[in-house]
């Protein structure tokens, strides 16, 4: 019979992909709120593209961690 256990190096790559997920989360926005309050500067729309892909990268990293994270918790090691 298989005992299942956790995969820490899995489980590790998983919370760092979350902890740059939570980072993203609050530059994102505050990169956003900056621009938008400043929208007579002549990169206003390069900075707004730049600023909705940060928040789409933190709703990515935040999917992918949480994907890892499940995955290190319920696949088998089949090394053991």
């Amino acid at each position: 019979m298989e005992t299942k256990s956790t995969d820490k190096e899995i489980l590790i790559k998983g919370l760092k992909q979350l902890g740059l997920s939570l980072l993203l989360m609050f530059i994102g926005p505050s990169f956003l709120y900056l621009i938008l309050s400043n929208k007579d500067k002549p990169f206003y729309i390069v900075l707004l593209i730049i600023g909705i892909l940060i928040c789409c990268l933190a709703v990515f990293f935040a999917f992918k961690g949480i994907n890892t994270i499940l995955k290190s918790l319920f696949e088998s090691n089949k090394t053991k």
